[in-house]
């Protein structure tokens, strides 16, 4: 097959794998509240532990993570390119936060972001998480955690990993944005803590 089709298969695969909400299935077996109505409205892994506790909540980061790191890691096993497996990784962070299934209303993309790092930067990805567990054992608030994580991302990554410099570049970008209304409630110290 010719590479640029595979790479917009994959891509395509990517995507919709990412538009898949599993936070939404996690919280109807463990008969939760739709987390979308919960915090932030954000169908992820902190609202359904605001909900439900860690069981639920891991088992969300788990699926949400594997839906970014499966189709890097295919797209690897394939010999695509470093900045093709990248690009693979963008769509599927794009897919969880303007998922076609749920008509474009998404979350924020830190846990699928996570699982393609894990899969094409593991070394960045690992330091990433672990800047994340530091600012959420000092300050106990998920949005401000993930927001240092991703913005660290470019620099860690340029020091480590440079070739997937554009990647992370383009992560923090997206995730940033996302995470716009916490940065709101952050400035005006509303945002909610653990």
């Amino acid at each position: 097959m010719n590479e640029a089709l595979l790479l917009v298969l994959i891509c395509t695969l990517a995507y919709l794998a990412g538009s898949v909400l599993f936070a939404l299935p996690v919280c109807h077996f463990w008969h939760l509240p739709d987390p979308r109505a919960q915090g932030s409205g954000n169908p992820g892994a902190t609202n359904v532990y605001r909900t439900g506790g860690w069981r639920p909540a891991a088992v969300t980061l788990t699926l949400d993570a594997a839906k970014g790191w499966l189709p890097v890691w295919l797209a690897g096993q394939l010999d695509l390119s470093v900045y093709a497996q990248a690009m693979v990784a963008l769509c599927a962070v794009t897919g969880h936060m303007v998922p076609v299934f749920f008509r474009f209303q998404g979350g924020k993309g830190v846990a699928t972001a996570l699982g393609a790092g894990l899969a094409l930067a593991p070394v960045t990805t690992v330091i990433l998480c672990a800047v994340w567990a530091f600012v959420i054992w000092r300050w106990r608030m998920s949005a401000l955690a993930s927001i240092i994580a991703i913005i660290s991302g470019p620099v860690i990554s340029a020091l480590i990993e440079p070739e997937t410099l554009p990647l992370f570049g383009l992560l923090a970008i997206l995730i940033v944005v996302r995470h716009r209304s916490n940065l709101i409630r952050l400035a005006q110290g509303r945002e909610s803590r653990f």
